[in-house]
């Protein structure tokens, strides 16, 4: 490998480990990948394929291609996910009766071989990476493992970014939680000190009305803190 081929594969890996950025895009990060794959490895074209997500391609023929089987729902991708396993096709040609749609259209975008791989950490599978070439073949070893290696730094930054939002995701939730718990005890506090209620029936007031009325207790609490609702029209609600 020539240094710049070197530099470039350091390049894409650390690009491919950078998934923390406020700006990440999924879509845009995939496109990376496949043409990163076309760039460093002995292939034509790359698309990716995410479960829970979609395609992402090199080309907008390989777009089509990927898509289309999704559609057909066969395909070495489709496998892929299936099984976790890589789904070395050196031949298309002869897979015509395993994937009928598929090899058509693979054959009519001009390619000849496939080669997929796995995106996957331990047991999660979250899609798979296929290259394709114009020409029949196996891919060299080394180009296997790069890819692999390429897939799996791939799918730990998806992850990764995937948990970080499920976590911000549920900070915010709490932190929203705790804000309305906040502003419903202010309110409370306001109705007790207005109408003489104990705090408890200062709640039952609050809720019954905000019920009655199909409005959340939170919004009605923050109209009372807020001074914007006239607490005298809860004077009729329970009492202690």
């Amino acid at each position: 490998m020539t240094s710049k081929p070197a530099e470039e594969l350091a390049e894409t890996l650390v690009e491919l480990a950078d998934t923390l950025s406020a700006g990440f895009d999924l879509d845009d990060f995939l496109r990376l990948l496949a043409n990163r794959c076309v760039r460093l490895l002995d292939v034509d074209a790359a698309g990716v394929f995410l479960i829970d997500h979609g395609v992402a391609a090199s080309s907008e023929r390989v777009a089509l291609l990927e898509l289309s089987a999704q559609r057909a729902e066969e395909g070495p991708a489709r496998d892929c996910c299936r099984s976790g396993d890589p789904v070395l096709v050196p031949d298309l040609s002869l897979e015509s009766r395993r994937w009928p749609t598929y090899v058509a259209e693979a054959r009519r975008s001009g390619f000849a071989a496939s080669h997929t791989l796995p995106l996957r950490r331990r047991e999660e599978l979250i899609g798979a990476l296929t290259l394709f070439r114009v020409e029949r073949g196996e891919l060299e070893k080394t180009d296997v493992r790069l890819a692999q290696a390429m897939a799996d730094i791939a799918t730990i930054g998806i992850l990764g970014t995937r948990a970080l939002r499920r976590q911000e995701k549920l900070a915010a939730q709490l932190q929203h939680a705790l804000n309305s718990r906040v502003v419903i005890e202010q309110a409370k506090g306001v109705l007790a000190e207005r109408l003489g209620l104990t705090m408890m029936a200062a709640f039952s007031a609050l809720r019954t009305y905000a019920r009655s009325h199909n409005t959340r207790v939170s919004e009605l609490a923050v109209s009372i803190v807020d001074g914007k609702f006239n607490t005298d029209l809860l004077r009729e609600g329970p009492t202690p």
